[in-house]
């Protein structure tokens, strides 16, 4: 019976280990701005069964004012899609950059930290598949003009890409969410703020060379942004996902949406991985 306690508690000992792992809150070194950047990795469970797996990576990126937490704050249960879609998620903290290397702040170069540092980093620590058709990328809000601006901006990396509720054209927002203190002042600059938003990145995107999926609220204030950008995807021939639903520009609408995104870019990898 001793025997059988001690076995017990040891197994239930290695499973709390298991779970304490499934959530790591890491530094990661950037050396394009000279500091560690807060960032946040959701593993599922079978990363530590499977020990000759390697697996796909969704990169999701929050909005304005948010931080590495912000995904695990909107998606309690991020952990269980992971367990359930068999993919690692990675969040990291874009303080409040649009995920630009800012042509007027030297020491934001966000851009370079997810596309490269980041991306680095992540398949050296952890058993990824470190191709384009094993990443994918999104987010919410100023994180989904990231999510299209980093994939539409570096094919060779990410090979899907998202947008929720995304600020996909800055530009008739000129005085919010501290964009100027990244691009300058729109009136003096803005041959410099056509070349900084998304809606204008997609002249050098092809067809098919990125999986898309765009989701927006009919009552959200990108909703109008976002259907330019649907447009003029539809105009050039571009393949892509748009979803209009119900819903305003706040985590409920987000906490749905992540489902749909999810579920698109694990589509894009079973479709595009070599099967086992």
């Amino acid at each position: 019976m001793k025997k059988f306690f001690s076995l017990f508690f040891l197994t239930l000992f290695c499973c709390w280990q298991i779970q304490a792992q499934s959530v790591d809150t890491i530094g990661v070194r950037s050396e394009s701005m000279n500091k560690n950047i807060q960032t946040v990795v959701v593993i599922p469970d079978a990363y530590y069964y499977n020990l000759n797996e390697k697996f796909p990576v969704i990169y999701l990126l929050h909005g304005y004012g948010g931080d590495a937490k912000t995904w695990i704050g909107i998606k309690p249960n991020l952990l269980q899609i992971a367990n359930e879609q068999n993919v690692i998620f990675v969040c990291p903290d874009g303080e409040n950059s649009w995920y630009w290397d800012s042509p007027v702040n030297p020491e934001c170069r966000f851009e370079t930290f997810v596309s490269k540092e980041l991306v680095a980093y992540v398949d050296t620590n952890y058993r990824t598949i470190a191709s384009p058709s094993g990443r994918a990328i999104t987010g919410l809000s100023m994180g989904g003009h990231g999510g299209l601006w980093l994939s539409i901006r570096h094919s060779d990396v990410f090979g899907a890409g998202g947008s929720m509720s995304g600020g996909l054209d800055i530009r008739p927002f000129p005085d919010n969410w501290d964009m100027k203190k990244q691009l300058g002042e729109y009136a003096q600059n803005q041959e410099r703020w056509d070349r900084h938003t998304v809606i204008n990145a997609l002249e050098k995107l092809h067809n098919n060379e990125i999986a898309i999926i765009i989701d927006c609220g009919f009552k959200d204030f990108f909703y109008e942004v976002n259907k330019n950008v649907h447009e003029k995807l539809l105009q050039r021939g571009i393949n892509h996902e748009f979803i209009i639903r119900p819903g305003e520009h706040n985590s409920k609408y987000w906490n749905n949406a992540i489902d749909a995104q999810v579920m698109f870019f694990r589509k894009f990898f079973d479709k595009t991985l070599p099967k086992n």
